[in-house]
């Protein structure tokens, strides 16, 4: 079968976030352990899995993502990836419909090739300074200016740091933020200049799940928008994750969901033997 990498939210190779697509021609999904043993042996973020669902079905594909380790109940950067590959191979046309483990979600291409992606907004619930707060400060070697939980999907710490160059100059201890019980921390800042066409800056850290650092994670910014939005007041905005690869996410808050708007290049297409 074929086995693509494809270059999420970047309009070029190398950047963004890169993730496996299998497209399955089964109307079922292969066992577990194999899933988990192709995306070990991709070692990227996510690769995801999809396979076509009958015509009466709820959704028109089926789609799982797995880390190099275990199974992700959300990925925004992979389902990108794979409505990409979708359009570009014309295995799908118009809205693509997915079932997850979160739900139904939906992703549309504009005339450009910009994949717009319907997921839902997480809540986010204001945490207290803390034990656990110190921790995550300690981690991340800044200080922290507000911490929130993001659920219920993600399970994320969303902490706001000082400033942009604050965010751009960490070097976490990686094993101490191994040890905190969620499944990564996403620490921010706002713009230092919004003319530079950006509103906000991230960086994801999810050791626990087998992800060092997630060079751009379109599920974060389910948190980043509902919170950039109550801060500026706007319901668009733009996001940049500030890896070392980077890439801008597109945001906008429609209540209970958020569109995640980006692009994508496929980079590798060859073909899975094992």
């Amino acid at each position: 079968m074929r086995i693509r990498i494809v270059d999420a939210f970047t309009e070029r190779p190398f950047a963004g976030n890169p993730a496996g697509v299998v497209l399955l021609d089964t109307d079922a999904f292969p066992d577990d352990g194999w899933l988990q043993r192709v995306a070990s042996e991709v070692n990227l973020a996510e690769t995801a899995f999809a396979h076509p669902l009958p015509e009466a079905a709820e959704a028109d594909w089926a789609l799982r993502w797995f880390t190099p380790v275990t199974e992700a109940p959300m990925c925004g950067h992979a389902t990108l990836a794979t409505t990409h590959v979708l359009k570009t191979t014309g295995a799908a046309t118009g809205t693509v419909r997915f079932v997850t483990l979160s739900g139904v979600l939906s992703a549309t291409a504009d005339d450009g090739g910009s994949i717009t992606l319907d997921f839902p907004t997480a809540a986010l619930t204001a945490l207290p300074a803390s034990q656990q707060t110190a921790e995550v400060a300690g981690a991340l070697g800044a200080e922290i200016v507000s911490a929130h939980h993001a659920g219920p999907h993600i399970d994320d710490l969303l902490i706001e740091l000082a400033d942009e160059k604050t965010v751009r100059d960490l070097a976490p201890d990686l094993a101490a933020l191994k040890r905190i019980s969620h499944r990564g921390v996403i620490a921010t800042a706002a713009a230092e200049d919004p003319t530079r066409g950006y509103d906000f800056v991230s960086r994801m850290f999810a050791p626990a799940v087998g992800i060092d650092e997630d060079p751009v994670t379109g599920s974060a910014h389910t948190a980043l928008a509902p919170y950039w939005s109550a801060r500026f007041g706007r319901d668009e905005l733009t996001g940049l994750q500030v890896s070392a690869r980077t890439g801008l996410v597109r945001t906008v808050l429609r209540g209970d969901r958020t569109l995640l708007t980006g692009g994508a290049v496929t980079v590798i297409d060859g073909e899975l033997l094992a």
